[in-house]
Parts: structure tokens; sequence; C-alpha cells
């Protein structure tokens, strides 16, 4: 997938999770390449899931 693509999927990923969990804060999405596993980790402890279903939820939103 380009770049861009997947930088538009991700801010629309992005809305749909402060609209669901408004508790979770720009720097708990802040996405690097290479720091996947940092990311899904502050996921993992603000909404309450395991991250293979954040992986599946994320899959499933792009």
């Amino acid at each position: 997938m380009e770049n861009k693509d997947f930088a538009k999927q991700w801010e629309t990923a992005k809305q749909t999770i402060r609209k669901d969990y408004p508790h979770v804060k720009d720097e708990d999405l802040a996405y690097e390449i290479g720091k996947e596993e940092e990311m899904l980790e502050r996921l993992e402890t603000k909404v309450g899931k395991t991250r293979e279903e954040i992986r599946n939820w994320l899959h499933i939103m792009g």
C-alpha cells in the first residue's frame, strides 16, 4: 500500500477511535514506522482491548 493511501486511512481510523474513545489522546495514536507495537500497547491500555483485537479492528476500519 502506498504511504498516501495508508496516511488517509489512518486519519479516518483515528477519527473513529477518538469518537468511540474520547479519552484517547493524539499521543496515543501517534504512528511511527517500526514502532507499531508501542502504539498498540498504548491503545491496549486506553481502550481495554487486546493487541489482536485492536489489529483486527484497525484492519476492518482500513
